[in-house]
């Protein structure tokens, strides 16, 4: 059996998953969002405001705390955004579903039955800042 190829087959088999085709989904309404697209667009804007006042050798502090100040409220508006929102759930799966691949991957190089390799998230346990899980 040649791995490459497999691994080919696995990259096909992963762009037939509903995880993948929801996360493509996502992708294509947030371009068509165009009030989400001005939303990016002003704050890679402010951003790149705030870099040039930042590198200025007379810094106007007022104006780099006005500027984070808005930007921050650039980023909570865009992360809000409900396309955005289900964008970022879409990622999380598909993050979740490749880091478990990663996983029975390192194992089995590492000796591991692939099929014996559970699932973890990296969690240390302590859900005090937890998102959640899935």
């Amino acid at each position: 059996m040649d791995v490459i190829k497999m691994a080919r087959e696995l990259g096909k088999a992963i762009q037939q998953d509903e995880r993948y085709l929801r996360i493509e989904a996502a992708k294509k309404v947030n371009d068509e969002d165009k009030e989400l697209q001005k939303l990016i667009e002003n704050f890679q804007e402010k951003r790149a405001e705030l870099n040039q006042e930042i590198v200025k050798e007379e810094k106007d502090n007022d104006k780099i705390t006005k500027l984070d100040t808005e930007i921050k409220e650039l980023y909570q508006t865009v992360m809000t955004n409900k396309n955005m929102a289900e964008f970022n759930a879409a990622r999380a799966e598909v993050d979740d579903m490749m880091n478990f691949i990663s996983q029975i991957l390192t194992a089995s190089v590492n000796g591991e039955d692939p099929d014996a390799v559970e699932q973890s998230h990296g969690c240390g346990g302590n859900c005090g800042g937890c998102s959640g899980c899935h």
